[in-house]
């Protein structure tokens, strides 16, 4: 005898009231192998109650699959809340694709006869949400003698169901033509709605049906009439909203949530029809006062679609910047993620310096999950809208000290290079990441930051005076000793103890004193486990005893690096400085040269060397640039485009590009063109990669594919790639097209493997 379980209140808040992901899972697994047991044991009496909990867990995104035959089981059974979950579970567990779909035709077809409407009404929408193409054939005839039923909640589910069928099989036009012109002399609502509907697709699909329509537009014409003159009819109210398919946004209650509900459907619609100018700003005023709601849920759905709106009416958005930064301190995650996305996405060069300020105190105290994200979206803000290069420096140290751990890798090469191409802020930049290092050293990047900066312009950091900041007195013995912390520190990862012993090597030259302290700590790790690090200490001890007479000119500073990105044209434009391709190219020195030689750093001719380019600071790189010696890397060869996609006119390409500066990063362009005749619209391309890589999503350029080659929609996918692994993406489309709902899965593994190579 099976015992009783969890009913599904109890396993619902049993699920809510784990702390972690691994409980969470641990309650499902628990629950469904008693689940399992019920099923095997055939116990008749809580089946229903089993198979709800199971249908929980699958909204969850669990495997629920074995309780497929179970929801075959209870649609044959002659209780009704047997039926109710069984018919449920069909919708949710069945589709097309599964043979098992068909064993529950005769089933339907029995309700379908039944004088029941409850369960009428159960196979009706069950028929029109799965319903394969065989099963609408097999019940064509059920379903069009439902349209003249007596009962109107019968008639309006066997409407939208004959709408699914002539979707699936347009050949069945013929059957459902006749009972459309009765069903115009409908007064109930919801019944006509679904009666235009029904008559539009018969005549999207049907010529003949096309041409029998057109004798009742006269009809039409006095249905819309009738709707404008009647007055409030009891007999139409929702929840207390009369008529919510013809409310108007001005009237409608909101004290209901049906009233909210109609409000969202005309923000939908204003969006959707291309509206003018005035009603997008009133579908986003809505939106604004949706975010003051109470309701999570409500407030939840205006950010969602606040960001859906933000590239086409950015404007308007932005006057409900202040609410939406409120909601960034909700306690519930997901609605502080949406607002964290959506206020990135308001971010421009007007308001960067309040909206950074507003995103860098989120950081400070925001959820671990969503750190990561945060910080990523302040350092491209600062990229893209930094007022000045100071303001950009001083963004960037911020998100560091606050939050090291969790930006991206590439930030402490975007840092390196934007310090060294700001002459005038040398002295000013490597105060501050002193400062910052002695205070902490658990935040890595910032580590590796700051012993990069202190071993170029050690020499700034000594001299104690800068204009931009207070003075600062740092002696010798201070900076060796925080960097041999650095070094001995069990915080510190092997790519940070290589940027410190760089960092040593350098002040060798940088440094009045004596360099015997610097010279000891070097030999130290050159019988050091980690290959890396040793190689670098023994390579260093080969300078101090064979090329000590070349150090000097081995360990020049750097030259200054010419700033790429997006606001690398602006700059120039503005700033007088001469860049590094407009100098006179840099004679190399005859001791630097023959040490290249010696050491055998460069593959190509020494002729290469007399070109120096924007130098690369990670740790990585090859000895060359450890030692600051110039390197010219071969120009990338163009990755061809990539098309994954076609369906009905749409067409999805693929174009790559990765920048020369950040060759771990790849930078995919996702372009849909429709060469069909209808738009195609609710257009959302989604993307997943495995966990060694790192996925972020742009907001797309719309949601609308316009028909017939028209302007096409761009989306851009940056994807983080540190270990050169083979790239594999997964791409999910959902769209509406020719009226109907199409969601696509699949997988690219054919991409060129200049994109991760």
């Amino acid at each position: 005898m099976v015992t009783p379980s969890l009913k599904l209140q109890d396993l619902i808040e049993e699920i809510r009231g784990a702390k972690t992901q691994a409980q969470e899972r641990e309650v499902i697994q628990k629950e469904c192998a008693h689940i399992r047991a019920s099923f095997r044991h055939g116990d008749p009496l809580y089946r229903h109650r089993q198979l709800a909990k199971l249908l929980y867990v699958h909204m969850l995104g669990y495997p629920a699959h074995f309780g497929q035959m179970e929801c075959l089981k209870l649609i044959g059974s002659p209780r009704f809340t047997d039926k109710r979950v069984g018919y449920l579970g069909a919708m949710l567990l069945l589709d097309e694709r599964q043979d098992a779909h068909l064993l529950i035709t005769n089933s339907i077809k029995n309700d379908l006869n039944q004088g029941i409407q409850a369960v009428q009404g159960l196979a009706l929408c069950t028929l029109s949400a799965m319903g394969s193409a065989e099963m609408c054939r097999d019940l064509a005839t059920e379903v069009e003698k439902l349209l003249l039923q007596p009962s109107p909640y019968v008639r309006k589910k066997a409407v939208l169901t004959a709408v699914h069928m002539i979707r699936k099989v347009p050949e069945l036009s013929n059957i459902f033509l006749p009972p459309c012109v009765h069903l115009l002399h409908e007064r109930h609502h919801g019944i006509l709605l679904g009666t235009i509907t029904l008559i539009t697709e018969l005549c999207e699909r049907s010529p003949a049906a096309l041409k029998h329509f057109r004798k009742v537009v006269p009809q039409l014409v006095q249905i819309l009439q009738t709707l404008l003159m009647t007055g409030y009819s009891p007999e139409h109210s929702i929840s207390g909203v009369s008529d919510p398919f013809l409310q108007v946004a001005t009237n409608t209650d909101t004290s209901r949530n049906a009233g909210n509900a109609v409000l969202f459907e005309t923000v939908h619609t204003i969006m959707d029809i291309r509206s003018a100018a005035g009603l997008r700003v009133l579908a986003v005023n809505i939106l604004g006062r949706f975010l003051l709601n109470s309701d999570k849920n409500i407030r939840y759905v205006a950010l969602t679609s606040l960001l859906r709106l933000v590239q086409s009416d950015h404007s308007a958005v932005q006057r409900h910047r202040p609410t939406v930064i409120e909601c960034l301190r909700e306690p519930d995650v997901s609605l502080s993620r949406r607002a964290l996305e959506l206020s990135l996405a308001l971010v421009n060069s007007s308001n960067v310096r309040a909206m950074t300020h507003e995103l860098q105190g989120f950081l400070e105290s925001c959820p671990a999950d969503l750190r990561a994200d945060c910080a990523s979206g302040i350092l491209l803000a600062a990229e893209r809208f930094a007022p000045t290069r100071r303001w950009h420096i001083d963004t960037i140290l911020r998100v560091l000290t606050t939050a090291g751990t969790h930006v991206r890798d590439d930030a402490v090469a975007n840092l390196t290079q934007l310090i060294s191409g700001a002459q005038e802020l040398h002295a000013y930049s490597v105060r501050c990441l002193y400062s910052a290092l002695a205070e902490d050293i658990s935040q890595q990047p910032l580590v590796q930051v700051a012993a990069w900066c202190i071993g170029e312009f050690g020499d700034l950091l000594l001299e104690g005076s800068c204009e931009e900041m207070e003075p600062l007195q740092v002696e010798e013995e201070e900076v060796l000793a925080l960097l041999e912390r650095v070094l001995q520190s069990h915080m510190s990862l092997p790519a940070t103890r290589g940027y410190a012993l760089t960092a040593l090597m350098k002040l060798s030259t940088r440094l009045r004193g004596d360099s015997n302290r610097i010279r000891q700590v070097v030999s130290i790790y050159g019988s050091c486990m980690d290959l890396e690090l040793q190689q670098r200490a023994v390579e260093y001890n080969t300078i101090f005893r064979k090329y000590d007479h070349m150090r000097a000119a081995v360990l020049e500073k750097m030259p200054l690096a010419e700033r790429g990105g997006p606001r690398a044209n602006e700059e120039a434009k503005e700033s007088k400085e001469v860049r590094p391709s407009e100098a006179t190219p840099v004679p190399t020195e005859p001791q630097a040269s023959q040490l290249l030689d010696l050491l055998d750093l460069l593959d190509g001719p020494c002729g290469a060397a007399q070109h120096p380019l924007a130098p690369d600071p990670s740790p990585g790189s090859a000895l060359g640039h450890l030692l600051d010696l110039p390197w010219a890397p071969p120009p990338p060869a163009p990755i061809p485009n990539l098309k994954v996609f076609e369906r009905e006119g749409l067409q999805l390409n693929l174009s790559f590009v990765r920048p020369p500066e950040t060759p771990a990063v790849l930078l995919i362009t996702v372009t849909a063109t429709n060469t069909s005749r209808g738009d195609v619209t609710h257009f959302i391309c989604q993307a997943a990669v495995p966990k060694s890589f790192q996925l972020q999503l742009q907001a797309p350029s719309g949601d609308t594919v316009p028909a017939q080659s028209g302007l096409p929609m761009t989306q851009l996918l940056q994807i983080h790639n540190p270990n050169k692994a083979t790239l594999r993406l997964k791409l999910r489309l959902t769209y509406n097209h020719f009226g109907q709902l199409v969601q696509e899965i699949f997988e690219v593994n054919n991409l060129p493997m200049e994109t991760w190579q």
